[in-house]
C-alpha cells in the first residue's frame, strides 16, 4: 500500500486524485497540504510541510509554485520521493527540482496523460520526416481559471519537436510583436483560455498545399489523476533520480 502525501489537496486536480485513490486498493492519502485546512477529508491537511507529523511513502504535488521551497526541503529532509505536477516554473526552480533529483527520486511532467506522451512522440517522428518543408505551430485551449500560459504540456510539445530539428528553435509567442515573414526554425505557440475546457494540445504541421494536424484533447480531469496516482506508486519503489512519463510508460 503506497502512502501519498496530497499538495493541493482542496485544488480541482486534488479533488480529482482523492476520488480516484478513493476507487483503489493500491495507495492511499495519508495527509493532504493545503492552504486551506477544513476539507472535510478522512485525512489531515496541514498548511505547510513543517507542520506534517504522519509518515508516508511518496509524494504528489499538482498546487503551485510558491510551493516549491516547502516541498523540496521536506522531501530532502525526509528522504521521500516525489510526483511533481505542478506547471509554471521559472529556469531557476527547474534547476532546484534537477539538483534535488540527485538525492531523491523526482518524477516531473508537465501533462500526466499517455494520451499526451504518446501525442509528443508522433509529432517528432514527424518533425524528423517532414524537416523544414513544413511550419509548425502547436495551439494549447484551457479553462478560464489556469494562470499560466502557455501550458506546461504546449511547452513539452515544443522541447520535443525541439530534439529532433535540424536547427536551433525559436518559439514564438505573440506574432503580432513581429514585423516580419516567418522563419523556418520557428515554432508558433498559441495559448486560449476559455469556459471550462479540460485540456486540449493541437500541432499543426502546414506545408506547401498541404496540412497535417495531431490533436488530442482531455475529457475529464481523470485522465491526469489516474497518471499521477499510477506515477505515485512507480515513484515509491524506486531510487534517487529525475523521472518522467517515459519511464513510467516503460515500466509498465
Amino acid at each position: 500500500m503506497t502512502r501519498i502525501i496530497l499538495c493541493g489537496c482542496n485544488g480541482k486536480m486534488g479533488q480529482a486524485i482523492v476520488k480516484a485513490i478513493g476507487e483503489r486498493s493500491d495507495c492511499t492519502i495519508a495527509a493532504g497540504v493545503d492552504i486551506i485546512t477544513n476539507c472535510g477529508y478522512d485525512f489531515p491537511v496541514f498548511d505547510d510541510f513543517t507542520k506534517i507529523d504522519v509518515d508516508a511513502d511518496v509524494i504528489i504535488d499538482f498546487s503551485n509554485p510558491v510551493t516549491l521551497d516547502g516541498l523540496l526541503k521536506y522531501a530532502l529532509d525526509n528522504k521521500k520521493n516525489a510526483v511533481i505536477c505542478t506547471t509554471g516554473y521559472t529556469k531557476e526552480q527547474i534547476e532546484r527540482i534537477n539538483e534535488a533529483s540527485k538525492s531523491v527520486g523526482i518524477f516531473r511532467s508537465g501533462n500526466m496523460s499517455i494520451g499526451i506522451n504518446l501525442l509528443i512522440g508522433l509529432v517528432k517522428k514527424a518533425e524528423t520526416i517532414l524537416g523544414d518543408a513544413f511550419d509548425v505551430e502547436i495551439i494549447e485551449k484551457h479553462h478560464n481559471q489556469k494562470i499560466d500560459a502557455p501550458s506546461g504540456t504546449a511547452l513539452m510539445i515544443a522541447d520535443g519537436i525541439a530534439e529532433v530539428m535540424d536547427a536551433q528553435p525559436q518559439y514564438v509567442y505573440d506574432r503580432h510583436a513581429y514585423r516580419r515573414k516567418r522563419e523556418k526554425n520557428e515554432i508558433g505557440i498559441h495559448a486560449i483560455r476559455g469556459g471550462s475546457i479540460v485540456g486540449e494540445h493541437e500541432v499543426i504541421f502546414a506545408g506547401h498545399d498541404e496540412v497535417i494536424s495531431i490533436k488530442h484533447q482531455a475529457q475529464s480531469k481523470e485522465v491526469f489523476a489516474v497518471g499521477s496516482i499510477n506515477a505515485a506508486v512507480f515513484m515509491s519503489t524506486v531510487s534517487a533520480g529525475a523521472y518522467d512519463m517515459t519511464d513510467l510508460i516503460n515500466a509498465r
